[in-house]
C-alpha cells in the first residue's frame, strides 16, 4: 500500500492523513466543506474561497479534468483542496489539463485519500476551524504552533479585486452596468452581457464620485471572500449612491447592502456551500433550489427599522437569504442565481435588475 505523504492538522489537535497532489506547499487555512456533486473547477477558481481549505463531500473529483471555458476567475486564490478519491486521468473531450496541474500552477496544495465523511461531520458538529496542510512527518505539536502563529487575514477583498477597471461589452447593448469587484465570478458578467448589458468592472475601493462619472444605468455588487465588515469602502459607497441608481448585490454584495442600511452580520457555524439549499421566496411562497458559498449571514432581527425588508429565507436554518428596499430600487440575495454548474431556479433576479434599470431610463 502506498505510504501517506501529506496530512491535515486541525486546530483542535485532530489530524487526517492522505496523499498529496497539486502543489506541495504548506498552508494554514480556514477549513470548510462543499456539498456540490460537480463543478470542482468553478469552485477552486471562485475568489470567495480565498484562504479556505475546501473539503469536497462528493467522493470522485478530477474525473473530467479542467477546461479553458469554465473558470470563474483566471487568478486562483483558494487555500487548499481536500478530496476522498482524486482521478488524474480525466475522460472528457473538452479538457485541457488535469486538476492537479491547475492546482500546481496556482500554488494550491491538494490532498486525497482522506476520510471526507468523518472530516465533514467534524466541521458540521464543531464548526469551521483553522487547519494546516503539510507533510506527513510534521508533528501535531509543530502543526498547532504554526496554526497559532499564523495571523488571520483581513485583506482578502483587496487581494482578489481587480487593480484597475476593465470592460466586458456585448453586441447591441441596452444598459451600462458598473460592477464593483470584491471577487467577482466571471459567470455573473456573462449573465449581464447576455441580457444586453455592457459591464464596467471596477476595483472594490472605487469611490461614489468615480462611479457617478461613469453614468451607469445600474450598479452591481459582487460576491467575494472574508468578513463583510472589512469592506468599508463599498459599504460607504452604497450609503452615498442608494436611491440614485438601481443596485443589485449577490453574496458578499448582499451582506454589504445590509450593513450599509444598518443591519448586522454574523459568522455562521460552518457556512453554506453547495448547490442544494432550499430557499423560500416570501412574496409568493415559491421554493428555489439554490447554489451558495458564504460564511457570514445577515441577522434577521437587525433588519427591522433599516428600510430593508426580508424577501427570502433559508429553509434549512431560517437565515436571511434576500433583502430589498423598494423605495431605493435596491435588492440582494445571499445565494448565487448565476451558478454554473448549478440550479437555474433564480435566474429571474437578473431580469428583475433589468426591469429596474428600464424603469430608471423611462423616468430619466
Amino acid at each position: 500500500m502506498k505510504r501517506f505523504d501529506r496530512k491535515i492538522i486541525l486546530e483542535d489537535g485532530s489530524e487526517y492523513l492522505g496523499y498529496g497532489f497539486g502543489s506541495e506547499e504548506d498552508r494554514v487555512c480556514e477549513i470548510v466543506f462543499n456539498t456540490s456533486m460537480a463543478g470542482y473547477q468553478e469552485i477552486v477558481s471562485d475568489p470567495s474561497y480565498t484562504d479556505q481549505m475546501i473539503v469536497m463531500t462528493y467522493p470522485l473529483i478530477g474525473n473530467y479534468g479542467v477546461t479553458d471555458e469554465d473558470y470563474e476567475c483566471k487568478s486562483l486564490s483558494s487555500g487548499a483542496l481536500v478530496v476522498h478519491d482524486y482521478n488524474d486521468m480525466p475522460s472528457n473531450f473538452r479538457y485541457t489539463k488535469t486538476l492537479s496541474e491547475l492546482l500546481q500552477e496556482n500554488h494550491i496544495p491538494g490532498i486525497s485519500g482522506v476520510d471526507t465523511r468523518k472530516l465533514t461531520r467534524s466541521i458540521r458538529d464543531f464548526g469551521s476551524r483553522r487547519a494546516l496542510i503539510t507533510d506527513s512527518s510534521v508533528t501535531i505539536e509543530e502543526g498547532l504552533r504554526r496554526i497559532v502563529s499564523t495571523p488571520i487575514p483581513h485583506d482578502a477583498v483587496p487581494r482578489v479585486s481587480c487593480k484597475k477597471r476593465w470592460y466586458s461589452r456585448t453586441s447591441n447593448p441596452r444598459f451600462n452596468v458598473v460592477a464593483v469587484d470584491c471577487g467577482i465570478k466571471l459567470n455573473i458578467i456573462r449573465c449581464l452581457n447576455r441580457l444586453g448589458c455592457n459591464v464596467t468592472i471596477v476595483p472594490y475601493d472605487t469611490t461614489a464620485e468615480e462611479i457617478e462619472f461613469m453614468k451607469p444605468d445600474g450598479i452591481f455588487l459582487s460576491n467575494g471572500p472574508g468578513d463583510p465588515e472589512d469592506v468599508t469602502p463599498v459599504i460607504q459607497m452604497v450609503r452615498q449612491l442608494r436611491g440614485r441608481y438601481p443596485i443589485f448585490g449577490i453574496c458578499l454584495g448582499h451582506q454589504i447592502i445590509s450593513l450599509a442600511y444598518g443591519a448586522k452580520t454574523y459568522k455562521l457555524k460552518f457556512g453554506h456551500r453547495g448547490g442544494n439549499h432550499p430557499v423560500k421566496r416570501l412574496a409568493d411562497g415559491k421554493i428555489e433550489i439554490t447554489s451558495q458559498n458564504h460564511s457570514y449571514a445577515v441577522a434577521a432581527d437587525s433588519v427591522a427599522g433599516t428600510g430593508l425588508e426580508i424577501t427570502h429565507m433559508n429553509l434549512l436554518d431560517n437565515t436571511v437569504e434576500g433583502v430589498a428596499c423598494r423605495r431605493d430600487k435596491v435588492f440582494s440575495v445571499q445565494y448565487h442565481p448565476e451558478s454554473a454548474p448549478g440550479p437555474q431556479d433564480s435566474s429571474y433576479l437578473f431580469d428583475q435588475f433589468i426591469e429596474l434599470m428600464t424603469e430608471g431610463k423611462e423616468h430619466a
